[in-house]
């Protein structure tokens, strides 16, 4: 063939292969089963092995896997496709029972065919009837709204449990990973320092080479340093300290570090940790005494729930904004190390108000859903204390299908819900009292409650601690703002409205409409008897109960972030809140900053966020903590911990309102996006969902807002931009653009897909 020929065949064959690839759609990732991603991963006592489902099966060692129990799992993936609008219009599922019948396209277990459907979570298995103990495999193709089909994913195992069941939440093993200090120091004494930068639940390991046996090393391993330098001895409160005296032998040898149990947090309340992994300690620091010997390596093994670290990220204007975020981010991920939502190291018990944090800190940090259906079944069963904390569990199982948009734990609990309303405590207005002796043992038996820490009924607590402290003078006010309790309080109606709400929307989206009428029916009528009585006539504000004149934070902050402050009371109401400050615990400020930014007022928000204040997440990075402290300062709470969950509340807020992003209908189907800057100058945010990453980054300046958003494919957005005069000029992509008027905001609904520039010019 003649040259020219050949160049020009080439010519040809390029041609028509960029035409295929630009045509071709990627295939979609991120498959999971049952929500889990990874599900065909394998770990021996934590650590990762690389070995299939199916060697694993097969091995006489044992090893942790991921156990699908359902006879009907879900299915869920990531369409990637980049074109601005695109949606999937259609998919097919293969499940085969052997990788080469897989590899050959035959789904000898399930082949949906092509389903003309743009539904990408919760696709439920309808092929042949699943067998205990086995391997599956799995891949899925879609097509987009061009009717261009993508090839099919990478293919995907899972392995079944010995006993299959209508449902059951399915969950990944505990993970280890091993870790080296960043710094390493020798102290004036001969003494060395390892830094390893955070604090995490850990085990120590050790390479050392002795010159003969029964030599003895001191380690001092802790949580804190001193202002020497070296690891503290005695730490305040329960900041953790332990000695271990290691006898060395002859030569050179790994030494695994063992930890006894702490009769604290391991009694018949406590999750326990599983023995493929062992006894964990929350530690940053060790310090090895005297240290004459050869210390070859000193490392830690790291214990947590599965936990993607590029699911989220953020970065603003603002470099103490960012370490709370860094701070709090860590904290979700540190603290999963039992694969329940615990209350930190102190008692490792889970309890209702440190899993609703937990709950949404962990969505704005990871899309990782199935820990909090997890620990919502578990505190269906074991109630705790404390009145606002049962109704919790309503707002918990909302938010488990508001993220996740998978309904069937809730399905499977809604029985045991409806006790947690605690409607039989109700007087005909329709508000509730642990107080007018109600509470019969039919009661707490309904909602599973027994004696709990020598309490035999509910009582209200508002906040934690409460007057007299731990270890602290009677005197000492706590941190309830001073609040009075009467038999009929605001704050544990607030959480009684609000838990109504969630209940009439989850019998709305299970199908239950007679109970949904009664709920809305209920709690319209609990908003009516709240704004009734706690309503103070002179000042606008709400008190604190029906017998007292007294406001505290906390019943105004409750009442303005559940919508039960009238449109004429809310700006006495918020000049109050703002009166107060910060008094109230890192627990309550999950509900005093939604409350401020579902009000519009971010700037205040903002100042509370980066307070520089003794009772400010500064005050814990100051103090040395790398995870968020159970109280703002030991001062506070004479046995706080330095690894508590519920003080992350940053995470989620600076996710859900600073920046805004919320879904507004299961698994972000619909997406809003609501940034409020407040006096940020920019920032920007990473967001992984079920449907893919969002991602939202704005700029401000005093003569325009400027924002950047990516919603990805099959999802709508609803966009919101801050707005300065009714003639401010809106443009999307380039192009001037009518939005509604809203209030402080200019709203756009049904936003396609893809990447979108925004100006907003004053």
């Amino acid at each position: 063939m003649h040259p020219l020929s050949n160049l020009f065949l080439a010519i040809v064959l390029l041609i028509s292969s960029l035409k295929t690839n630009a045509q071709s759609l990627n295939p979609p990732s991120d498959l999971r089963v049952d929500l889990l991603l990874n599900a065909d991963k394998v770990w021996k006592n934590g650590v990762p092995a690389a070995l299939s489902l199916q060697e694993a099966k097969q091995s006489d060692s044992t090893y942790q896997v991921a156990l699908i129990a359902n006879q009907n799992p879900y299915f869920s993936w990531v369409v990637n496709d980049n074109s601005d609008g695109s949606s999937q219009t259609a998919y097919r599922i293969l499940v085969a029972s052997s990788p080469d019948n897989l590899k050959a396209n035959k789904g000898d277990f399930w082949d949906s065919q092509k389903v003309i459907q743009n539904q990408q979570t919760g696709i439920i298995y309808r092929g042949q009837k699943l067998k205990p103990n086995t391997v599956y495999y799995w891949k899925v193709k879609v097509w987009n709204n061009k009717q261009t089909p993508s090839d099919y994913s990478k293919p995907i195992s899972f392995i079944t449990d010995s006993i299959i069941k209508p449902y059951q939440t399915a969950h990944q093993p505990l993970v280890k990973s091993l870790e080296k200090p960043v710094l390493s120091k020798q102290l004036n004494n001969l003494n060395t320092l390892y830094d390893f930068g955070n604090d995490a639940f850990a085990q120590l390991k050790m390479r050392i080479k002795s010159a003969a046996d029964g030599d003895t090393l001191q380690i001092h391993v802790g949580e804190a340093i001193d202002a020497t330098g070296r690891v503290e001895r005695k730490p305040r409160g329960t900041i953790r300290y332990r000695l271990l005296k290691l006898a060395l032998q002859k030569g050179e040898h790994n030494y695994d570090l063992k930890f006894l149990a702490d009769e604290r947090n391991t009694g018949s309340k406590a999750i326990l940790m599983p023995d493929y992994i062992g006894e964990v300690l929350p530690f940053r620091y060790v310090e090895l005494e005297k240290n004459d010997k050869a210390i070859i390596e000193v490392q830690r093994y790291v214990v947590n729930y599965p936990f993607n670290d590029q699911a989220s990220s953020f970065k603003s204007s603002d470099t103490l904004l960012n370490q709370i975020w860094d701070l709090s981010k860590h904290t979700i991920k540190a603290t999963s190390f039992t694969g329940l939502y615990v209350d930190g190291d102190r008692e490792r018990i889970p309890y209702e108000a440190d899993a609703l944090i937990n709950q949404l800190s962990h969505y704005a940090s990871d899309a990782e859903f199935n820990m909090a259906k997890r620990s919502l079944d578990y505190l269906i069963y074991h109630a705790t204390w404390p009145t606002e904390w049962s109704l919790q569990n309503l707002l918990i199982a909302w938010n488990d299908y508001l993220y996740s948009g998978d309904i069937r734990t809730v399905k499977l609990l809604y029985p045991q819900l409806k006790p947690k309303l605690l409607l039989a405590l109700a007087r005909p207005d329709g508000l509730i009292s642990t107080r007018t002796g109600k509470q019969d043992s039919s009661f707490t038996k309904s909602i599973h409650f027994s004696t709990f820490n020598g309490e035999k009924v509910l009582k209200d607590i508002v906040d934690w601690p409460q007057k007299g402290g731990f270890g602290l003078p009677p005197s000492y006010p706590g941190e309830t703002d001073g609040f009075v309790f009467t038999d009929y309080n605001a704050v544990v109606n607030a959480f009684h409205y609000q838990a109504l709400i969630c209940m009439r929307d989850l019998a709305l989206a299970l199908g239950e409409k007679a109970d949904a009428t009664f709920y809305r029916q209920q709690a319209n009528k609990v908003k009516q008897a709240f704004q009734h009585n706690f309503i103070n006539p002179d000042t606008g504000t709400i008190k604190d109960g029906e017998d007292t004149m007294h406001s505290s934070l906390h019943a105004n902050m409750l009442a303005l972030a559940f919508n039960l402050v009238p449109i004429e009371n809310k700006a006495k109401v918020i000049a109050h809140i703002r009166s107060r400050g910060m008094a109230c615990s890192v627990y309550g400020t999950q509900f005093l900053l939604d409350a401020l930014y579902n009000a519009n007022e971010a700037e205040y928000g903002l100042q509370l966020l980066t307070s520089t204040d003794k009772r400010s997440w500064h005050n814990m990075l100051r103090s040395g903590s790398t995870m968020t402290t159970e109280a703002w300062d030991t001062d506070y709470k004479n046995n706080q911990d330095w690894n508590h969950a519920w003080g992350a509340a940053p995470a989620n807020i600076i996710v859900r309102k600073l920046m805004g992003v919320e879904p507004l209908t299961p698994a972000f189907g619909t997406i809003q996006i609501k940034p409020q800057p407040g006096t940020l100058h920019s920032a920007e945010l990473q967001l992984s969902t079920l449907h893919g990453k969002i991602n939202v980054a704005f700029t401000k300046t005093t003569a325009q807002f400027q924002l950047k958003t990516l919603i990805p494919p099959n999802t709508t957005g609803v966009v919101y931009l801050p707005k300065e005069t009714e003639n401010d000029k809106i443009i999307k992509d380039g192009r001037s653009l009518k939005a509604i008027s809203d209030g402080k905001f200019w709203v756009v609904r049904d936003v396609k897909s893809g990447t979108h520039v925004w100006e907003v010019r004053y």
